[in-house]
């Protein structure tokens, strides 16, 4: 059995446990994700069907992304920080950012999707697969 990824916001407000491995780790570079990190890209630790358990009240944000998806933020309504995100026709689908964990350092990122929309500034790490847009499912 795996650690359970445990984190929340910067004041507690919002915690979370999550039980089982991420589907993905991405950087995206898409417009929304530019606005809501407030630089180049957002990183995502993106679990499907984990168990997932939250405590506290987060404000949603939502909003339909680049490619149709429509994409409810969850942040902090206390301190503003981003913790997760959901998507109300994928339950199954929980995201989380990789600064809200407990321990950042088991993010490691495996591809950057929506580079059509990044900038040359926004260097991630080269090694990593590149996709214009959503990779190929």
């Amino acid at each position: 059995m795996t650690k359970s990824y445990t984190g929340g916001c910067a004041c507690g407000a919002i915690r979370y446990e999550i039980s089982g491995e991420p589907a993905v780790m991405v950087d995206c570079q898409c417009r929304q994700c530019q606005r809501s990190s407030g630089t180049g890209h957002q990183s995502h630790l993106t679990f499907v069907a984990a168990e997932v358990k939250v405590e506290g009240e987060a404000s949603l944000w939502q909003t339909v992304g680049d490619g149709g998806t429509v994409k409810q933020r969850g942040f902090c309504p206390a301190c503003g920080s981003a913790v997760y995100m959901t998507f109300p026709d994928m339950p199954e689908v929980f995201i989380v950012t990789p600064a809200s964990l407990d321990d950042p350092s088991r993010y490691q990122p495996q591809l950057v999707s929506w580079t059509a929309a990044g900038y040359a500034w926004d260097h991630v790490d080269p090694a990593v697969p590149k996709f214009e847009r959503m990779p190929p499912a």
